[in-house]
């Protein structure tokens, strides 16, 4: 396996020689820091760019037979400092062409032809079939160079069907309500450290764009609503006058605005009478653009102030089939959501003007949208809510790159849901993922967290994307304490939202933010292996109380959680942060000063992954 830290270099460069001393930076990065477009102190260098596209999307669904015919202008900007003389372009739906790599199967019937290109021009020049060079989900073609500073026009006309199954991110939902996504060939990102991303998309690991600007015109049949990315600019045309009322009713009430009722749609009160509607929708700076529909699914909404010194709202949508009766508090748990991440944690303001959660049949993130399946257990629908609205903000508002860095997106979700869900539901204790990371700590599937995401295989698949970075960042908001914690972590939203940042930006960001040297904990616990498994060595008595000796069986530091039970039946928390484990080895002593009888010690919290608990448990004698 392809361990990143295996080929790293340790450098000296520039201001940030201490950092660069103590993790190991790839020559890639080390490059971006020379040339002046990345800074060791975590921010975007001097020289910092990155490209980006206008996109003018026409598209015609067909529900019925899934067909979707398509146009794509696009004007892109190269604002690097290089010279292109190609482009690459996903092809995101060839996920289903036959002949495709993928990571797991999918079913025959939904095998087809993919995107099929009738028209590629470029400057007003068509360019021959045989020059679009197509290998899975990538497409590349020479082009006239594009000096830096310079823009390239293409257009690209083509279609492709749906896929009625085998349901990953995008599909048919029924047989008249669809998510729609990935939809259209796009430019691949072209960065200041990987140049091209050239990792075909399988299936698996998710996706890489630039911020981008989106006008798209989707044309369906009628009594079809359209929920998409962006602000719908024709709800006149295309809803009728009540209709239109309600939605703007909600996105000025704090209360949930039925905007489709039952009896709309039994009494098709919901689009005007006219076979085909085109809606109509915008979007700015945003990493990509999808849309769902539906001619039988209700509509709740309302709204909120999510910045309190502009007074701006963020309207919240829910749009589902009445059969499923647990998606009637969607709407509700996802206003608590963007509440929750405005007011509480992360405590920034929603960055978008609306978030609307679809009744899909997946779990999954987009920007100002989530496809989200029914689900039996309350709980299950409050975490699954939180989880992915807190997306919005990791990768949408920061744009990481998933396909190689899953953990940046993934593993903020994480902490987001851990931390927020309990806050809709007090009785609920969300340890989502703890338990398999204890379990599978030290297997052979068990790399570090900073392993590309495409190199990951077996239990480490999961835990290395979701809860081990999100205990990472757990425990350091810990130890930072959550004024200091939330205030690094503004320093790095603030440097680095709408861009691209990489793994040491964020360390360095946090470090930078934080005002500490981090790089102890980003070291042990990002770039080193082992497992996770702390016990009680010892307890001894000693004149002002006892000695309680914890081992930590790996360099991974955990913070250390006690209860003392004494011989009178109190009982008393002990608490020590990572930060006992900054200067020690594997043991630490902690004092237990009291006049009274100790009975027992038990070791360990929901949020500590333990791999073997037998040696927690320790009476004294």
């Amino acid at each position: 396996m392809n361990k990143i830290f295996f080929i790293a270099l340790f450098g000296i460069i520039g201001s940030g020689a201490l950092a660069q001393q103590q993790l190991p930076v790839p020559v890639e990065f080390q490059k971006a820091y020379a040339r002046g477009t990345r800074n060791t102190n975590g921010q975007p260098g001097a020289k910092y760019w990155q490209n980006t596209a206008d996109y003018n999307l026409k598209v015609d669904f067909n529900p019925s037979s899934r067909l979707l015919k398509g146009t794509v202008e696009v004007v892109y900007k190269n604002n690097s400092t290089d010279t292109l003389t190609e482009i690459w372009l996903k092809l995101y739906p060839n996920l289903y062409k036959k002949g495709s790599p993928r990571a797991s199967k999918i079913a025959e019937s939904d095998l087809g032809e993919g995107v099929q290109i009738s028209k590629f021009v470029l400057e007003d020049k068509a360019v021959a079939p045989d020059l679009l060079l197509i290998d899975g989900t990538n497409m590349h073609t020479a082009v006239p160079a594009i000096l830096p500073g310079k823009s390239l026009k293409l257009k690209i006309t083509y279609q492709y069907e749906l896929n009625k199954g085998s349901h990953n991110r995008t599909g048919q939902v029924d047989a008249s309500s669809h998510f729609v996504a990935y939809f259209f060939p796009r430019i691949a990102v072209y960065d200041d450290v990987d140049g091209w991303n050239k990792y075909p998309y399988t299936g698996d690991a998710e996706f890489y764009n630039d911020f981008c600007n989106f006008k798209a015109e989707i044309t369906v049949p009628k009594n079809f609503v359209i929920w998409a990315t962006g602000d719908l600019t024709n709800t006149k045309d295309v809803l009728n006058k009540g209709i239109a009322e309600r939605i703007a009713m909600a996105e000025k009430s704090d209360t949930v605005v039925e905007v489709i009722t039952a009896a709309d749609l039994k009494n098709n009160k919901v689009t005007p009478d006219k076979p085909f509607h085109t809606w109509k929708f915008a979007a700015e700076q945003v990493t990509d653009f999808v849309f769902a529909t539906s001619d039988h699914y209700l509509w709740k909404s309302t709204s909120l102030v999510v910045d309190p010194e502009t007074k701006r709202r963020t309207r919240v949508d829910a749009a589902f089939n009445p059969a499923h009766k647990d998606y009637e508090e969607v709407v509700d748990f996802a206003r608590q959501s963007v509440q929750l991440m405005s007011y509480d944690f992360p405590k920034w303001p929603f960055p978008y003007s609306h978030e609307t959660v679809f009744d899909g049949l997946d779990q999954m993130e987009y920007p100002m949208m989530v496809n989200d399946n029914p689900v039996a257990k309350r709980e299950d629908a409050i975490t699954l809510t939180v989880h992915e609205i807190f997306h919005t903000m990791f990768p949408f508002y920061m744009g990481t790159n998933e396909t190689k860095y899953g953990w940046m997106d993934e593993g903020w979700a994480t902490i987001g849901e851990w931390l927020n869900a309990p806050k809709i539901d007090t009785t609920m204790v969300d340890e989502y993922g703890v338990q398999p990371t204890a379990s599978s700590s030290g297997s052979k599937s068990d790399t570090p967290i900073m392993t590309l995401t495409p190199d990951l295989v077996g239990a480490g698949s999961f835990t290395n994307s979701y809860p081990k970075p999100a205990l990472g960042y757990l425990f350091v908001k810990d130890y930072l304490g959550d004024e200091l914690f939330t205030k690094a972590l503004h320093h790095y939203i603030r440097s680095w939202n709408g861009k691209h940042p990489m793994p040491f930006d964020f360390f360095y960001s946090m470090n930078e933010g934080s005002g500490k040297d981090l790089n102890w904990f980003w070291k042990r616990w990002f770039f080193d292996e082992g497992v996770t498994d702390m016990g009680i060595q010892a307890v001894e008595k000693n004149t002002t109380g006892y000695l309680i000796k914890v081992e930590n069986k790996s360099t991974k530091p955990m913070p250390v959680y006690l209860k003392l039970t004494f011989a009178d039946g109190s009982s008393e928390n002990l608490h020590e942060t990572i930060g006992i484990w900054e200067k020690a080895g594997n043991t630490v002593v902690i004092p237990v000063k009291t006049n009274k009888t100790l009975k027992n010690v038990l070791l360990g919290n929901t949020y500590v992954p333990d791999k073997d608990r037998s040696n927690n448990n320790f009476s004294v004698r």
